[in-house]
C-alpha cells in the first residue's frame, strides 16, 4: 500500500504478462468470457439466507494455534446481502461482531462492534485489506468483490487437485482499489464443471505472490447455492496460515431483520 507511483509501471508490465494470449490445447473447447465466468462463480455462492457455526484456527509460523468460535447469519434484505458474524469464544474476543452489506452494484459496507470499548465503528476502504482479527484472512476476503473494479482475462486452463479449472486473472483497475483490497492482481482457479472457485492467489504491485486462499468441501443448500465449508489462507511473507471450518450449516436464518443493522450490533 505504500508503493503508489513507482509501482504503477510494474503493475502495467505485470498485467501485460498475465493477460498475454495463451495457447489452450483443447481447441475444440469453447473459451468462456472471463467476466461471465467470474459472475457465474459469484452467483453460485449467492446465499439468500443461511445460519452457520464455524471454527477459525489461526496458526503462527511455528505452528502454534489460537482457536475462535464464530456464529454467522446471512439474509437478503431489500436486495442487499447482509451478513452478521459474531465471535462466541474465547472470552477476550467474545461478543465482537462484524456486519457486512454486500451490494450488487457498489462497494460493500462493513461495521465492527468491539464489546470492550462498547463501540461500533465503520471499516473504511483503506482497512479492508487488513487482517481480519489477527488471522491470515483479510476483511475483504469476507465479502464479494465488485466485478467492475477489475480487468478480467482468461489466462489458462489447469488441473488442480483433480479438477479441470479455468484460470482467470483479475487486475485492479486503479491504485486506490489495489490499496483498499490489499493486492494488485488476483488469479482464480474455477472448476469448469461446477463454476465453483477452488483457489485464489494474490499478488502485489511487484508481481510477488502474497497470499494463497484455498476453498473446499462445498455444500449445496436448499436454494441451490453453495458454501465452501473449509477455507485456508496462507500469507507467504510470514508463513502464517488460518483455517475456517464450518461446523454447522442451515438454509434460512432465524435472526430478525432488525439485527442486521449497525445500530444493533451490541445485541
Amino acid at each position: 500500500m505504500k508503493h503508489v507511483v513507482k509501482n504503477l509501471f510494474l503493475l502495467s508490465c505485470l498485467a501485460c504478462l498475465l493477460t498475454r494470449p495463451i495457447s489452450l490445447k483443447a481447441a475444440s473447447e469453447a473459451l468462456p468470457d472471463p467476466v461471465v465466468l467470474i459472475k457465474a462463480s459469484s452467483d453460485a455462492i449467492s446465499l439468500t439466507a443461511a445460519d452457520m457455526e464455524a471454527t477459525l484456527s489461526i496458526y503462527d509460523a511455528k505452528g502454534n494455534v489460537r482457536t475462535r468460535r464464530i456464529q454467522q447469519a446471512s439474509r437478503v434484505l431489500d436486495g442487499v446481502t447482509k451478513t452478521r458474524l459474531t465471535f462466541l469464544s474465547p472470552a477476550d474476543v467474545a461478543g465482537t461482531t462484524l456486519l457486512i452489506y454486500d451490494y450488487p452494484d457498489k462497494d460493500d459496507d462493513m461495521w465492527i462492534y468491539l464489546p470492550a470499548l462498547r463501540n461500533t465503528r465503520r471499516i473504511v476502504s483503506r482497512d479492508k485489506g487488513q487482517s481480519f482479527m489477527g488471522s491470515a484472512f483479510s476483511n475483504a476476503d469476507l465479502s464479494k468483490p465488485a466485478l467492475g473494479d477489475y480487468t478480467h482475462v482468461l489466462t489458462g486452463a489447469e488441473t488442480l487437485d483433480g479438477k479441470d479449472c479455468w484460470v482467470v486473472t483479475s487486475t485492479c483497475k486503479t491504485t486506490a482499489i489495489a490499496q483498499s483490497q490489499g493486492f494488485a492482481v488476483k488469479k482464480a482457479w474455477i472448476d469448469k464443471k461446477t463454476k465453483l472457485t477452488q483457489q485464489l492467489v494474490f499478488l502485489n504491485t511487484a508481481g510477488q505472490q502474497t497470499k494463497i486462499l484455498t476453498l473446499s468441501d462445498y455444500k449445496q443448500l436448499e436454494d441451490g447455492t453453495f458454501m465452501a465449508c473449509r477455507l485456508e489462507a496462507k500469507t507467504l511473507s510470514n508463513k502464517r496460515r488460518s483455517v475456517l471450518t464450518v461446523d454447522a450449516l442451515r438454509h434460512g436464518s432465524t435472526l430478525p431483520a432488525s439485527h442486521f443493522s449497525s445500530l444493533s450490533l451490541d445485541k
